[in-house]
């Protein structure tokens, strides 16, 4: 969109309290990605180390289980307040309906969950790499497995799954490409 496509649309209004509100909804939500990444690091060191993964996970393995477990409580931690957040009432242009239904929601909260599984398994597999790497090269390939290992599931084509209805809203419809 050009500067003059947008002259004639009224500028949106904000309130100081609208302005605090979103601070903290983004402290909150930074706050929550920090502490699910310790959460997920202690959890995965308490099943590796005297725990039922102990005898599956060599010693030079262990950093990639951490930094499996970084992701999966950074990446929990970020998005459930987002889509939570999400679901709170709207603003009078919508007619003070949630952005986010709890239908919706609760696919997002779902496909959260089966990306941290994902995760936890490319994490995991670069582990059992520590039977044959040093504990600092499997780590940094962990660092760059389970940084990476999101590309294989954009390339999947979700609208035909029923799932991209979020992606779709993202896409500049005809009548807005027309103005």
């Amino acid at each position: 969109m050009s500067a003059d496509s947008e002259a004639g649309q009224p500028k949106a209004q904000r309130s100081t309290a609208g302005n605090i509100a979103f601070g903290a909804g983004a402290l909150l939500t930074l706050a929550t990605a920090a502490l699910g990444a310790f959460a997920a690091v202690a959890l995965l060191g308490r099943t590796v180390d005297p725990g039922p993964l102990s005898g599956v996970v060599p010693d030079d393995g262990h950093n990639a289980l951490v930094v499996g477990g970084i992701a999966v409580g950074g990446l929990t931690g970020l998005m459930l307040p987002v889509i939570l957040f999400g679901m709170v009432r709207g603003n009078a242009a919508n007619g003070g309906t949630p952005r986010v239904g709890p239908a919706a929601a609760a696919r997002k909260v779902l496909a959260v969950l089966v990306f941290d599984i994902w995760l936890l398994a490319v994490a995991f597999l670069v582990a059992q790499l520590g039977w044959v790497l040093p504990a600092q090269l499997t780590t940094v390939v962990a660092v760059f497995a389970v940084g990476f290992s999101w590309m294989p599931l954009a390339l999947v084509p979700w609208e035909r799954f029923g799932l991209g209805d979020g992606f779709g809203k993202l896409r500049p419809s005809a009548s807005r490409q027309a103005k």
